[in-house]
């Protein structure tokens, strides 16, 4: 059929009608159970630190030509380490480097050497908060991008030291998720270096292969980058209009002013693994283009490929930008067929259980095993809805066992009750004050085995991924849901039912 056919994707809500009239969503499903993608992520912190590094010996540099400081030497021996030979002249220039590296970058330890020798170090505590810094904010940059992509059932956690582990319940095209989520979408802007054989200069061929000869030292990059739009220009073409935070707009609106008609260097870099499972970096020039007027907070990237490369930018762009390189190392996809025979089985498990436990409250404690009946139902709604209501919740597999376990526990509750009942009638008690006595002196324990019940599936929430966490939130809540109704619901539904003395138990009088 050529280009004459269009292809269009859209999700279809399938839940009851009356559901839909009271503005209520149903149970968001896990991706065992919905089917999905799953990818875990390798962040290298290492890289990113010693490219932290790189910038800071570019900026000693800076500082060292502004203070006229000729002969000085910056080297980096190692991925946390700084060396400076200091020139043996100029005395006070040497101070007052010193004390603006100690201003810029308190974080760094500085160690002599010698009299004019001394190094930078990250030392392991700053390091450590690097890499702890470095992981928050590819959390947050993740969590954005898939909130750009419109999955709010993602789950977006750290797993182990430097891995994040991600799934997209319901997306069938992991292709288009991988497009975005694997790739590490640094933007930086670069002036064209004014003399190609000073030191510090970066060179690069465009999609031309001209080599362009630029500044190393970033005019600004895209983490200053507020929003970013894609559109067109007044000719038709694709443009990306980007607005930028106050930082930014600074940096931009100086060096605008002093380069009006000289040409801006835009480089877009992804970073990904090579057959020999080592992280390369792959930068391209998107844009070259002269800075015709003093800018500011907002200007435009022109000249891109094509429509859908503008919005794909301008997507990852507002989700931001990450500070360290980004690869997948594990993607595996769910099939939505399996996750609806999940989905079949645990049903068939929890109606099995039901059946079986409320036959049994039934026969064995006739009155008082009705009313357990009563608060049991009155359990699972309550606890299905919680589970509809918590934005974080998500329904898997384990969740489902999760709500069978529930469902022997807050029976649990009932019969440690009602065998105090049998006791304190055997004692001779009439039945209304066996009753009280019995919800009374049950309580505690109860109480207790509840509490050691609900730190370990607290510890199964805060170490536990995906599925596991899923069953940690049902354990929970299914414990505060059953110490409600087996507790209070049954009390009030016993004193509401039994209000006179007569035989309330088979076999006990």
């Amino acid at each position: 059929m050529d280009d004459n056919y269009l292809i269009e994707s859209y999700v279809n809500n399938d839940a009851p009608a009356w559901l839909k009239k009271l503005g209520n969503k149903p149970i968001k499903l896990g991706l065992d159970l919905s089917g999905g993608v799953l990818f875990v992520l390798d962040v290298d912190t290492e890289r990113a630190l010693s490219d932290k590094l790189k910038d800071i010996i570019l900026d000693i540099k800076i500082i060292a030509m502004k203070n006229h400081l000729r002969g000085i030497k910056v080297s980096q021996p190692d991925s946390f380490t700084i060396n400076v030979n200091l020139p043996s002249t100029a005395h006070q220039s040497n101070e007052i480097l010193l004390a603006k590296i100690t201003e810029i970058y308190p974080e760094l330890t500085q160690q002599k050497k010698g009299e004019r020798q001394f190094s930078l170090i990250y030392s392991p505590q700053e390091q450590v908060k690097f890499r702890q810094e470095t992981m928050k904010h590819t959390l947050k940059t993740m969590r954005g991008r898939i909130e750009e992509l419109g999955i709010t059932e993602a789950v977006t956690q750290k797993q182990g030291k430097n891995r994040i582990r991600i799934e997209l319940p319901g997306v069938h095209n992991p292709e288009e998720a991988k497009r975005i989520i694997g790739a590490t979408a640094s933007l930086e802007f670069y002036q064209m270096a004014a003399n190609s054989k000073a030191s510090g200069i970066k060179r690069i061929r465009n999609d031309k292969g001209q080599l362009l000869v630029l500044n190393s030292k970033v005019v600004f990059s895209g983490s200053n980058i507020k929003n970013a739009r894609s559109g067109q220009d007044q000719m038709g073409l694709p443009l990306v209009t980007l607005s930028l935070d106050a930082i930014g707009a600074k940096k931009m609106s100086d060096f605008s002013k002093r380069n009006i008609g000289k040409l801006m260097v835009t480089i877009f870099s992804e970073f990904y693994r090579d057959a020999n499972n080592k992280v390369v970096k792959k930068s391209k020039v998107i844009s070259e283009a002269t800075i015709q007027a003093h800018l500011g907070a907002q200007f435009s990237i022109t000249n891109m490929k094509s429509p859908q490369a503008a919005q794909d930018l301008a997507l990852l762009l507002r989700a931001g930008s990450l500070t360290a390189p980004v690869t997948i190392v594990q993607q595996r996809s769910i099939e939505a067929t399996l996750g609806a025979d999940n989905i079949d089985n645990g049903i068939k498990a929890l109606t099995i259980g039901i059946v079986i436990t409320l036959l049994f409250m039934a026969l064995l404690y006739r009155k008082l095993g009705i009313i357990a009946n009563i608060a049991l139902a009155l359990n699972l709604i309550s606890l299905l809805g919680l589970m509809s209501l918590l934005p974080g919740a998500v329904l898997t597999l384990p969740g489902i066992a999760g709500l069978v376990l529930t469902v022997g526990m807050a029976v649990d509750t009932n019969v440690l009750i009602f065998e105090r009942i049998k006791e304190e009638l055997k004692r001779g008690r009439k039945t209304l004050s066996a009753i009280d006595f019995g919800y009374r002196n049950a309580f505690s324990t109860i109480l207790d085995a509840n509490i050691t019940t609900m730190i370990t599936g607290i510890i199964l929430y805060s170490i536990g991924y995906g599925p596991v966490k899923g069953f940690a939130i049902i354990l929970c809540l299914g414990i505060l849901t059953s110490m409600f109704t087996g507790v209070f619901v049954s009390r009030a539904l016993t004193n509401l039912s039994i209000r006179n003395n007569d035989s309330l138990l088979s076999g006990v009088k």
